[in-house]
């Protein structure tokens, strides 16, 4: 590079700590002006403390300001000069420019799905009663409601009965069951406080506090979101253009959006399923043992992610040993959470036997309540969803039962659900999704993993993800939703 076209400032100079606060503070606040011009502002009222972000000129006369006084009192590695070096590499060969472009659009696809579904959870915001709309209360339910819940304010449907977060939230506000007006504010005490794990945590973050704790109860689907995107870079990175359909189609199928859409349980147990996963991957399977120990507590299905732990065969006495004492390490949290539970509530049952029936009956009747329901209702009735989610559920598992690949940590995750998935009774199956997309979930996330080493890619990852035609205006995708 010549001396005329040598950027300004000097790029090998370590720019201070302050500096790079600055930097990034003045590129965020900038971000946050286009996103409020876009939109046109929000406003949030969370336990009394009302922020009101509505300015987008406002936003940028502060970054504007942050910038000038970084750059007046370092002029080290200035923004403009980075900027001017990144030009100048464009303008070396065609190629570069060319491979810098599909950089920077295979990462605005990552970008443009995370901001959309950021917008989305901006619209289920209440002025005065936050996100608890996402935890969809319904007036069937609201004489039994804990007095606690009731006091604070909260959006109920006065259409419906509501949906099982409900039941989660209140969990929420007394997790130590020692409220006996629980008995009956929750439909089945003794199966809602076996999951118990997601409730703790909001009682924590909402720092006991009613008001706080359903927002707090609320968000975790959001949050959980957020980390899942993060965390599936790992699978998924923005290397490729073929990474980007899997990833999509994990965080916008139909389960995931069903938790976050009725703040249930699926979508918080995910990040740490995911976060078993990466620790087996690191040889760390003591640790994946314990975060499956701890996601038992959250839904007693998540045990059976514990299949990721089978390595291989135990061919010795000493690996024998080390499975067995991770096997008791996932089962002991949830044993002795049972073992109070039972002490409340005797009646208490380790599982649900209504859940299970003979052998696929249940996958059979989904498809004749499909049918059925096409019949009478025709192709705009919500049976055209369940019939991309049926698809979708069958290109799965058929797929991960014909690729084995025992070596996966991924692949042995699904198994273990693609075995249950014929047992499980019409109960789980019916309605719109109906549970079974969520009870599920980790088959979809096991599927899109191993799904992008396949020569078939394109077509198998299209019709195992066409649950997203459902989850997409379930979690209200801006201009998506009305379309499909």
């Amino acid at each position: 590079m010549s001396a005329r076209q040598t950027p300004p400032g000097d790029s090998r100079v370590q720019l201070p700590a302050w500096a790079r606060v600055a930097d990034g503070l003045g590129l965020a606040l900038t971000g946050v002006a286009v996103f409020v011009a876009l939109i046109g502002g929000f406003r949030l009222h969370l336990a009394g403390v009302r922020f009101s972000v509505t300015s987008a000129p406002r936003l940028a006369a502060a970054a504007v300001i942050i910038l000038l006084v970084r750059h007046a009192f370092c002029r080290q590695r200035t923004l403009y000069g980075r900027a001017w070096e990144g030009v100048l590499r464009l303008r070396d060969t065609e190629g570069a420019r060319r491979a810098t472009l599909r950089w920077v659009g295979r990462r605005i696809a990552y970008v443009v799905a995370v901001v959309a579904f950021l917008v989305s959870v901006a619209s289920f915001h209440h002025p005065n009663a936050g996100f608890t709309s996402l935890i969809f209360f319904g007036s069937q339910f609201e004489p039994d409601r804990l007095p606690a819940v009731l006091s604070v304010p909260h959006v109920v449907d006065y259409q419906s009965s509501g949906y099982d977060g409900q039941f989660y939230a209140q969990l929420a506000v007394d997790p130590l069951l020692r409220d006996r007006r629980l008995d009956k504010a929750l439909d089945t005490p003794p199966y809602r406080a076996r999951r118990i794990l997601f409730a703790w945590t909001a009682y924590l973050l909402g720092l006991g506090r009613p008001a706080w704790i359903l927002n707090v109860y609320a968000l975790q689907n959001v949050i959980a979101w957020l980390l899942l995107a993060w965390l599936l870079l790992r699978w998924f990175p923005p290397t490729a253009a073929r990474n980007f359909l899997p990833w999509f189609g994990c965080l916008f199928g139909v389960g995931i959006a069903t938790s976050f859409r009725f703040a249930l349980l699926e979508g918080p147990s995910m990040v740490i399923i995911v976060l078993a996963v990466r620790a087996v991957e690191r040889n760390r399977s003591w640790l994946a043992a314990g975060l499956l120990g701890l996601a038992g507590l959250g839904r007693e299905t998540n045990v059976l992610a514990s299949g990721l732990l089978v390595e291989a065969i135990p061919r010795t006495v000493r690996d024998a040993l080390r499975l067995a004492g991770q096997a008791c390490l996932v089962a002991l949290p949830f044993l002795l959470w049972a073992a109070y539970v039972r002490s409340v509530y005797p009646t208490f049952n380790f599982s649900n036997p209504d859940s299970f029936s003979l052998p696929l009956s249940g996958y059979a009747g989904k498809w004749a309540e499909i049918i059925s329901d096409m019949r009478t209702s025709g192709w705009h009735s919500f049976a055209r969803f369940n019939i991309g989610l049926m698809i979708g559920l069958t290109v799965q598992v058929s797929f991960l039962l014909l690729r084995r690949d025992w070596k996966s940590a991924w692949w042995r995750v699904g198994a273990m659900y693609c075995l249950v998935m014929p047992f499980l009774s019409f109960p789980v199956w019916e309605g719109y999704p109906g549970a079974v997309p969520r009870v599920l979930l980790p088959i979809a996330f096991a599927f899109n993993t191993q799904v992008v080493k396949s020569r078939w890619f394109w077509p198998l990852v299209i019709l195992g993800n066409l649950s997203v035609w459902h989850g997409i205006p379930m979690i209200g995708v801006p201009f998506l939703k009305d379309i499909l």
